[in-house]
Parts: C-alpha cells; structure tokens; sequence
C-alpha cells in the first residue's frame, strides 16, 4: 500500500519506521534527511489542506496519516476526505479538542470525564479572579494551538498574569499533583484501541526545571503505574470522549491522545490531542510488533473493531532529545551535526526532528529539537544507559539533553 505521511518531526520518523518501508511504498512531507532514508520526501509541500490535498492526488495514496496538529486544525482531514482519499486523523470540527483548550473542557463536562476545575478567561480582570479563585501553582493554558508551548505552570502571580494577558483567550484550572502519564488510543469514531502508556519530561532542565517545551524525552512502559491504568483510562476517559463526540455530531476518528494526571485525589485529565504525541509516540511504537499501517487503515476505513489485536515486544524504551542552543525561547539554526553514524547500532537509534541538509549537503540543525536518541533494552535502566550512550556522540555545537530522563521511577 502507498502510505503519504505528512510531517517532518521526530514523531513522523518514528511513524515512517513503523509503517515498514520495507513492505509499504511510503512517502512523506515534507520529511527530514532521516525520514529520506526510509522513505520517499517531497520537501517542497506546503503542510495546507490545499498543499496536502495536491500532493495526495498526484501520488494517489491508500492512506495519508497527517502528523502535526495545525494542518488537522485547519481542514486537511476534511479536504482528503471530500476528494475520497482515506485518512488518517480527525476532521477540522474534532480537532478541535486539542485546538481549543476550553472546548476540549466542554466536551469533558459533557462527557463526565474526570479533569481540574477550570476557568476560561478573555479578559485582564478575568484572569485576575480564576487566578485569585485557584491560588499557586498558577496553571494558564493558551486556548488555541501554541506548539506545545502554551501553558504555563507557576507560582509567580506576576508572570501567571503577564502569561494570560499575551496569550488573549485562556483557561486557568487548579493544579494537579501527581505523576503525569501519556496513553494514545486509535479510534474510528465508535471503537477505541488503546496503546501502551508512557511518561514524558516537559520541562527543560534537569530536576523538572526551567521553561515547559515540547518534550525532553520519555521513556515507556512503566513500571509503577497502577496495573489497570489503561483499562480504567479506556473506560473513564477515551470512550466517554469518543462516545460524546459523534453525540454531537462530530465524530472523532484518528489518534486521541489523553494526558493523564495520577492524583491523591484519583486519574485526571490534563489535556487532549488530536494526534501522536512528541516525544511519547518514539518509544511507544518503538514497543509495538505488529505492523502499524493495518491499524491506522482500519481506523480510516471505520472497521477497527475488525483490526487484528496489537501484540508488543517486551522490555523498555527510553528517548533523550538532542536539543539546539537557546531552546526553546529561540533555537539556533544552520549548525553541523556529527557523529551520527553509530545510529542504528547495539538496540540504539537516532529518529530526526529538526534536521536538514545545507547547500553542501552535510547535516544542519533545523529547529529547536534536532534529534531524538532511542534505546531499548530488557528493562528501562537498559534502555536508557544506551539511549545516553548513543546522545554522547552527536556531535552539535551548542547541543544539550537533559540528564536525568526514566531516572524517578
């Protein structure tokens, strides 16, 4: 089957890796030089329903799994569909529940799901009383899309203030303690297939310090996590979601991520997303055995209840991200990156994020996070000694990763 994916990050290479190049004519835009590796790219696409839509007729895919949040947002979904191309994510209505924090909260209420008391606030004064009303930690989530970096999560009154009012329209919600956890699940808009959870590291320095980003690195399965975590998060989160959603008459049908927070108080949710989250989805798929395309096929062709059941190999992942000078407030670009010829080796791989090639064809920094370092082993203190061993070699000016990722378990 000819498989377009649409992205360029660490998480579309590692779903470019699990469609298996191999059997699949897979494709992707506008890709990275790590994706080129394994898969045929076409940089010069436009990430636009319109672009995306021109691509997938020219190509004529079975399939097109759509990576990043914005285009969903945007319509890309809807545009495929009209023309009768199958794909794999939700509609510009659905995707809404990652594209609006506060809607998201409408659709939780709605549903019964278990989540912080919330406030959304358009104005100065607004914020002031939810912010008042919850007291520190101050949590404020920008209401639209901000690339993961949209919330802010403080004890300073002054910067949780200054944060709502740069951000417009936000929703301020009591703190949760408690570790955090991530489960994906695939669903077709009425069967929902869960993957296995994970935990991912937000902040940018070691010990969960400094400014939230994208993600750091993660590891996965874990350990302590209670043993009917998935099944009760199946049960309380992802079907509610699911089931209220085609209630309302705007079906959800792709990847719904669930941020999880494990509080005294019981599970949770912190937030949903349209789509595979990053870095969680590199070692969740890097545990997945069974072919992935089938999965995502079913779910597109509304037919998961009749998908083969997933199987997984056992063991753990952990991913370190490599990270460029001054991310993530503003990451420097254009450096060289070395020391990437061991990836691949001894259960240890590097899976491209922010990668590109200069005129002369060497290997550059593209964005704030370049590469993710993947290791798998027997356990996860295994897996994350070679995910470190491998991140020591790259060589990139400026470059940094946290030290202590899968460490607290």
């Amino acid at each position: 089957m000819r498989i377009l994916v649409i992205g360029s990050g660490g998480r579309e290479h590692a779903l470019v890796r699990a469609l298996d190049p191999g059997r699949d004519d897979v494709h992707a835009a506008p890709g990275n030089p790590g994706i080129e590796a394994v898969a045929e790219t076409h940089p010069d696409t436009a990430a636009t329903p319109d672009g995306i839509l021109a691509l997938a007729r020219k190509l004529g895919p079975g399939l097109v799994v759509v990576g990043p949040e914005a285009p969903l947002v945007a319509g890309a979904a809807d545009a495929l569909r009209d023309a009768r191309i199958p794909c794999f994510g939700p509609d510009a209505a659905a995707a809404r529940i990652e594209g609006s924090k506060s809607f998201a909260k409408q659709v939780m209420a709605e549903a019964g799901i278990p989540t912080a008391a919330s406030f959304t606030c358009g104005t100065p004064g607004q914020a002031d009383q939810a912010l008042a009303a919850f007291g520190p930690p101050y949590v404020v989530k920008d209401d639209a899309l901000a690339a993961g970096k949209g919330v802010l999560v403080t004890t300073d009154l002054d910067a949780a203030r200054a944060h709502a009012g740069a951000c417009g329209t936000v929703v301020i919600e009591e703190f949760l303690d408690g570790p955090e956890v991530s489960l994906f699940a695939v669903t077709d808009g009425v069967t929902a297939v869960p993957l296995k959870p994970a935990q991912d590291f937000k902040r940018a320095r070691d010990g969960d310090q400094g400014p939230n980003t994208g993600g750091m690195g993660a590891y996965a399965p874990l350990p302590w996590a209670p043993s009917d975590l998935v099944e009760h998060t199946m049960a309380e989160v992802i079907q509610p979601a699911v089931d209220t959603m085609r209630r309302r008459g705007t079906p959800y049908s792709g990847l719904l991520y669930a941020g999880l927070a494990l509080t005294s108080a019981g599970l949770r949710v912190v937030e949903f997303n349209a789509r595979f989250g990053d870095p969680e989805t590199q070692v969740v798929l890097d545990r997945l055995s069974s072919p992935l395309a089938p999965l995502l096929a079913a779910a597109a062709a509304g037919d998961l209840a009749g998908a083969a059941p997933l199987e997984w190999h056992p063991g753990a992942a952990v991913v370190v991200v490599i990270a460029a000078e001054g991310y993530p407030a503003d990451p420097v670009k254009g450096d060289k990156i070395t020391g990437t010829e061991r990836a691949g080796q001894d259960h240890a791989y590097l899976l491209h994020a922010g990668t590109a090639r200069d005129a002369k064809g060497a290997l550059v920094s593209a964005g704030g996070r370049v590469l993710n370092a993947v290791g798998s082993g027997p356990d996860v203190a295994t897996a994350r000694a070679r995910a470190y061993e491998l991140a020591a070699t790259v060589g990139l000016r400026g470059g940094w990763y946290r030290h202590d990722i899968a460490v607290r378990l």
